[in-house]
């Protein structure tokens, strides 16, 4: 990191340390894609062999008693200091310091959910992204987003100033890595987005991640020590594949080729909070197709989360695992709100849904491709949630107490709460010296 971080001290004294501080839509991915993904795994393994002291060795501990989240969600944080009243933990944990600028890293310690335990580059140093080009994706240059993130340290990665990146080819993140972009109005656009591919420890905060485009067949760095062949992407803004301990919070997410947010392929331990979804066809996928069981271990936690203006379906649709989706605002969708297959847990806790005006879409839910008495045995329950202008929720299941531990993951609050606990759902204006 000497190398990476000499245009760092050259350009920046101690006390601006702080402030300038894959699969998508497809129903499987191609055998290209999978074995150039097992390839990339095992570079991984051999560029993280011995670091990730930080991650939990068995994702059941993420939320393996709903007791044990909700302590986690309101106790161990004392997330009454400095609550600014909104009732969502998250931000009522960190929002409302004026010197949030100087405490960045305090986020690490808000999660929540079943990715609670992401930590991103907490451990590590700030570094700061002053370029916003993309013009290499073999050989990023230093102060540029993709030299950050393929680094093998842990890393809190800031924005020096606003500025619009437009990728090249995919955002290849390495393990143990924040990307804050608080306190600077940072775009993702107009090119490829973020993979987060076979690592753990990720937090993606702050960000506007739109006009996402298939990008690909092309060599990509994702280490320091390794780069290879790329297949075509989908297109996602954020893909995650086969990776754990994910937190995505406060971003805006729009207008993108296939998914806003999709996990896939053994994916788990995914929390999915205050962020803000609008105009976009198939918003997020959980799970990687109904043939791959791997996915039987997947738990996300959707939560505080905007559904906005000309969203469609998949919000989301889900797959074999566990799915707690808590305190949303659903203002909009044409097709349905949460969809699913291949008997997923469907746990729905004190939302706000708000159908629209189409009589034949007032159905909250979908059962994807399944015959009823197929779907009828499947866990999907609706407690406390708020049903507007129609709205309504098609439960299944017998309630086995066992299937709904594994997907809940804190404690909800009441449906008449939402508005408050998602008036900031997305990027925040935050400015130093005031509250965000």
């Amino acid at each position: 990191m000497a190398v990476s971080l000499r245009w760092f001290s050259l350009c920046f004294v101690l006390p601006l340390l702080i402030v300038a501080v894959m699969a998508g839509v497809g129903e499987a991915i191609s055998d290209a894609r999978i074995k150039e993904a097992e390839l990339l795994q095992r570079s991984k393994n051999l560029s993280t062999a011995g670091r990730n002291e930080h991650a939990v060795d068995n994702p059941e501990e993420v939320a393996s008693m709903v007791d044990k989240s909700i302590r986690n969600s309101t106790e161990r944080r004392k997330l009454g200091y400095l609550s600014c009243g909104t009732g969502n933990p998250i931000d009522d944990c960190w929002r409302c310091d004026p010197n949030w600028n100087a405490n960045r890293k305090r986020l690490a310690d808000c999660g929540i959910g079943f990715g609670r335990n992401a930590i991103g580059g907490r451990d590590g140093q700030f570094y700061v992204v002053t370029d916003p080009r993309d013009d290499d994706p073999v050989n990023p240059r230093p102060g540029t987003l993709r030299h950050a993130v393929i680094q093998d340290v842990p890393l809190w990665i800031v924005f020096h100033r606003d500025m619009v990146i437009t990728l090249k080819e995919e955002l290849i993140m390495n393990s143990f890595k924040t990307i804050d972009g608080r306190g600077s109005n940072v775009h993702i656009a107009n090119g490829a987005c973020i993979t987060v591919q076979f690592v753990t420890n990720i937090i993606i905060h702050g960000l506007h991640i739109h006009d996402c485009k298939p990008t690909g067949n092309a060599m990509v760095r994702s280490s320091p020590s390794h780069y290879g062949w790329r297949t075509m992407a989908d297109g996602d803004a954020v893909s995650i594949f086969g990776a754990s301990h994910i937190w995505v919070d406060h971003n805006s997410l729009s207008h993108c080729a296939d998914g806003l947010v999709d996990a896939v392929m053994g994916s788990t331990a995914i929390t999915i909070s205050n962020n803000h979804f609008a105009h976009h066809n198939e918003v997020m996928l959980l799970g990687h197709s109904d043939s791959y069981t791997k996915d039987k271990e997947m738990q996300v936690t959707i939560a505080y989360n905007h559904f906005g203006a000309g969203l469609i379906q998949r919000m989301p649709r889900c797959r074999h695992g566990y799915f707690h989706v808590v305190n949303n605002d659903y203002t909009h969708w044409e097709m349905y709100a949460i969809g699913g297959s291949a008997n997923p847990t469907i746990n729905s806790q004190g939302n706000r849904y708000l159908a629209p005006t189409d009589a034949f879409a007032k159905e909250v839910t979908k059962r994807v491709d399944t015959a009823t008495g197929v779907w009828k045995s499947w866990n999907w329950r609706s407690e406390g949630d708020m049903m507007l202008n129609g709205a309504y929720f098609t439960p299944s299941g017998a309630g086995a107490s066992a299937s709904y531990a594994r997907a809940s993951s804190l404690g909800a609050k009441s449906s008449s709460m939402v508005a408050s606990m998602t008036s900031g759902a997305g990027v925040l204006s935050c400015r130093k010296g005031g509250q965000c």
